[in-house]
């Protein structure tokens, strides 16, 4: 099979492409900046010269391959105003432009990677996919505009776009730059005194599991239908617990206290900057604090065998990929 993977220089798209060229697919990627794309060279991926914003590069890209796996998309929460068109032109125009390509270049194979995201807060609640956000009240530019391209993804399956849509939950694993490595990070180099947002509520799963879902999706979805595939349910602060665990380090047993955070919005980007944090601490608030993205992948364990490492394993895992666990703590 050959599979055009837009985003396959990222952290889960990476993973995406590594596992197709592992068990023999031909890959072609849409690479923006080709020193970005050696790692896909290395692995005998042919590098496609482009961006989401370019229509020619995408469709020739996709010439002649069997599926297209559309990864690619800006993933900040936290952003300053200036930096919202070009993540809507991105998440939202590229998964139009993307997916429009496929429909009319008749890929038999699609498969879109959503986000758990696109349901918004679950209010405490664990939701499956048959859950619709209120489309009222968003947490985070990245949450509408994945929500808009959630839409765009289902309006081209109706025009007849065989396309499968897959919902990753938080991601963590080796290398990881996102906001989640940021935090655990700063924990393991003693410059959390204080908690962020102990109680947000996300569900977290290794990139190579998530990437192992998309693959799943591709080869046993069914077109038009969605599935999560998160890890299990947690909180900031179970994750961190299980990190001081494995590694032998105290947590923080105080909490930023929000009122404290909200009172700093006016001077954010100072902040955030001193922080390890986004400029937009408004934006970071409403989408962290007593906030939980909850979902279920009982559907993706059922119908394409989707088995997550549980969170424990996981981050052990990661941590020992990356030499983080102090011999006293391993033994």
């Amino acid at each position: 099979m050959k599979v055009f993977v837009t985003g396959g220089t990222g952290f889960i798209g990476g993973a995406v492409v590594r596992q197709l060229r592992a068990r023999g697919d031909e890959v072609a990627c849409l690479v923006r900046n080709p020193e970005k794309g050696k790692q896909a060279a290395e692995l005998g991926c042919e590098l496609v010269a482009g961006d989401l914003g370019d229509e020619r590069a995408i469709r020739e890209g996709m010439a002649g391959c069997d599926a297209v796996i559309h990864a690619a998309a800006v993933y900040e929460v936290g952003i300053p105003a200036r930096e919202r068109e070009p993540m809507r032109e991105a998440n939202v125009g590229g998964t139009e432009r993307v997916l429009g390509a496929a429909l009319e270049a008749k890929i038999p194979k699609v498969v879109y990677v959503s986000t758990v995201g696109v349901f918004g807060n679950t209010d405490g609640k664990i939701v499956d996919e048959s859950y619709e956000h209120p489309a009222v009240d968003f947490t985070s530019c990245y949450e509408q505009t994945k929500w808009e391209a959630h839409q765009v993804a289902k309006r081209l399956i109706a025009e007849g776009l065989p396309c499968t849509i897959v919902q990753p939950g938080g991601v963590y694993g080796p290398g990881d730059t996102s906001s989640i490595a940021e935090l655990l990070n700063q924990f393991l180099s003693g410059k959390m005194p204080l908690m962020p947002f102990p109680e947000l509520g996300i569900c977290l799963s290794h990139v190579e599991d998530i990437a192992a879902g998309i693959l799943l999706g591709l080869d046993k979805g069914r077109p038009g239908e969605s599935y999560v595939i998160s890890g299990p349910k947690t909180t900031v602060r179970e994750a961190i617990g299980i990190v001081g665990e494995v590694t032998g380090r105290k947590p923080p047993k105080h909490a930023i206290p929000t009122p404290l955070m909200k009172a700093m919005i006016p001077i954010g980007p100072l902040v955030g900057r001193m922080m390890g944090q986004p400029p937009n601490l408004r934006e970071l608030i409403s989408s962290a604090d007593g906030v939980t993205f909850w979902a279920s992948y009982d559907k993706a364990h059922t119908e394409l065998g989707y088995e997550p490492r549980g969170l424990e394993q996981g981050l052990r895992d990661m941590l020992a990929a990356e030499g983080r666990i102090p011999a006293a703590a391993a033994a």
